[in-house]
């Protein structure tokens, strides 16, 4: 997370660097008490708390080793999705509203055999424990967990399917899956079906406008209130035909 000091700088010679720093901002302020100075001041006092903050919330070595284990053998391995999930936790329990993980490697139009597997070893076991720490903290009910992509992956091959091949599976937006638990989800449902084949939306589908519509809701906003103006009209994330998805909410 680059919060660390660079080679040849001290924690002292940082600290006299920004009492430094903060002295020229109280002098400017004192000459031009401008409102635009005073806010840029205390924006730049907030980025200080936060980053001050990250060293601490990124330590480890105050969790539990069953903890660790819970999140798999990576958990302590900075940068792997096991010791983001950790740090999500730890982030949500310090008041982070908005918390987003990255995982990489997904994209299989070839080796996916080795690759798909590897994926989730990599994700699978850490996910559910993110969602169980959350629960066994009491905090599961006021976080929502939202696990997705852009798109999903074809149900046929792609490239030849024989013995050592390096086939794989091509892009496919027309049906994939997301899940969500926490939050205001109801545990333990499963919203709309496919075709036999797995090619296409059969019944209750979900348009990205009902997506962001239900996660809107779960967070208390109005979708159809929440407007924004562009060149002379009011837009709404939802587009005008978002809905709701009732069905998965508690």
């Amino acid at each position: 997370l680059y919060v660390n000091n660079p080679p040849g700088v001290s924690a002292e010679s940082r600290r006299r660097m920004l009492d430094g720093l903060r002295q020229l901002h109280e002098h400017q302020f004192a000459s031009t008490p401008d409102a635009e100075i005073a806010a840029r001041i205390a924006n730049y006092e907030m980025a200080y708390r936060m980053q001050a903050s990250v060293p601490e919330a990124t330590d480890f070595s105050d969790e539990p080793q069953h903890v660790l284990d819970r999140y798999g053998p990576d958990a302590k391995d900075a940068g792997s999705f096991a010791a983001n999930c950790l740090l999500a936790r730890r982030l949500a329990e310090r008041g982070v509203r908005f918390i987003q993980l990255y995982h990489q490697g997904w994209d299989h139009h070839g080796g996916l055999k080795g690759g798909l597997k590897r994926q989730c070893q990599e994700t699978d076991q850490p996910a559910a424990a993110l969602v169980q720490d959350l629960a066994d903290r009491g905090m599961l009910d006021e976080t929502l967990v939202v696990w997705g992509g852009e798109f999903g992956r074809t149900n046929y091959c792609q490239g030849l399917y024989r013995p050592g091949a390096d086939f794989g599976r091509d892009h496919h937006p027309r049906c994939f899956t997301s899940w969500m638990a926490g939050g205001g989800i109801k545990p333990g449902v499963s919203w709309g079906e496919t075709c036999d084949y797995g090619y296409n939306v059969a019944s209750d589908g979900v348009h990205v406008h009902d997506f962001h519509a239900t996660l809107l809701h779960l967070l208390g906003i109005d979708h159809e209130r929440l407007t924004y103006k562009f060149q002379g009209r009011r837009y709404r994330l939802t587009d005008v035909h978002g809905h709701v998805v009732d069905g998965i909410l508690a």
